[in-house]
């Protein structure tokens, strides 16, 4: 098989073993190799996860270079025709692993996805539509992401993301914990953006994939995917999925979703988001202060996360200028 699986590495050794185990799982031996790029973890990962599975290739980076450049460098380093981009904190079958690529290999797609699941077997969104502007990313905002969404409701606009896969679906792009590519289509658009950090990285490389051919979620393949645990671990946050923006996980998901904002839809979209970002500090101040004034037990938000938001927009605001001018910069929060 000409496959090539790619998993990053930050300090989390136990989450990759698992994900191995479960891979290797099934007797026989999987036509595929594995590549762990190590983002300078400085523990000892590589010894644990090389004695488990001593034919893995490990890579280093020598510092922490995020999603995108870790990833860059083991397709580089890969041998074959087809690499899957998996996070280590996924517990995949051979079976899902091994079909997705015989499929995607037989077919006019040019990358594909499966369905993710939750640990209690619920499903996670795997597959996404482009919204216009991006203006999906409006929606975590407090008070008026809440706004938004009813009017979008009330409109029928149809929603940026697949809930769950059925069949074969089309896609504009795929959630970067499962995402297989074909070489041939990467020589044409081009590795992960070297910008990014974490976060975004994948919808605006998928952008770039789908001028050369569709992308796909094959919605009865599934594996699950323990949500955020190896971000969390990075930024020491609770938080699952990306409506936290009150920590320095919510400021790498605001920082990394204006960077592709401005890459894919312009300086125009950037700014239109910017002044919801911006509304959004006098609605949350009034919102909290009615609260506490009505004495609204509990209260949805407290003055700790307001501060917090206005920091992260405060951190968007210095970094506008190196976004509207879209050089290369490294947008990396820790």
């Amino acid at each position: 098989m000409g496959l090539s699986i790619i998993i990053v590495n930050y300090k989390s050794a136990s989450l990759i073993l698992d994900c191995l185990e479960t891979l290797y799982r099934q007797p026989g031996n999987p036509g595929f190799e594995v590549l762990v790029v190590d983002n300078a973890s400085g523990d000892d990962s590589r010894q644990r996860v090389l004695a488990g599975f001593p034919f893995v290739k490990w890579i280093e980076m020598g510092y922490n270079s995020g999603f995108a450049r870790a990833n860059n460098e083991g397709i580089r380093q890969s041998a074959g025709d087809t690499v899957l981009l998996l996070n280590g904190d996924t517990l995949p079958e051979a079976a899902a692993v091994e079909g997705c690529y015989r499929r995607l290999f037989s077919s006019d797609h040019i990358a594909a996805g499966v369905q993710l699941l939750n640990a209690d077997g619920t499903s996670q969104i795997s597959g996404n539509y482009v919204m216009k502007g991006g203006l999906n990313y409006l929606l975590p905002l407090p008070y008026l992401g809440s706004l938004i969404k009813n009017a979008g409701e009330w409109a029928k606009v149809k929603k940026p993301h697949v809930p769950e896969a059925s069949g074969t679906m089309d896609v504009d792009w795929i959630n970067g914990a499962f995402l297989m590519v074909k070489k041939s289509a990467i020589g044409i658009a081009g590795l992960l953006d070297e910008d990014f950090f974490l976060y975004a990285e994948e919808a605006e490389w998928c952008a770039r994939l789908k001028n050369t051919g569709p992308l796909c979620i094959y919605g009865d393949l599934r594996v699950i995917h323990l949500q955020g645990e190896t971000a969390n671990q990075t930024f020491g946050s609770d938080g699952k999925g990306y409506y936290n923006l009150y920590d320095r996980k919510g400021q790498q998901i605001m920082l990394s979703n204006f960077v592709r904002i401005r890459k894919q839809f312009g300086v125009g979209w950037f700014l239109v988001q910017l002044l919801f970002y911006l509304a959004e500090i006098p609605v949350l101040f009034t919102g909290i202060f009615l609260s506490r004034l009505l004495q609204k037990t509990p209260a949805r938000y407290s003055w700790t996360q307001f501060r917090h938001y206005c920091r992260n927009v405060g951190v968007i605001l210095r970094k506008s200028l190196f976004i509207l001018r879209n050089k290369p910069y490294f947008y990396k929060v820790l």
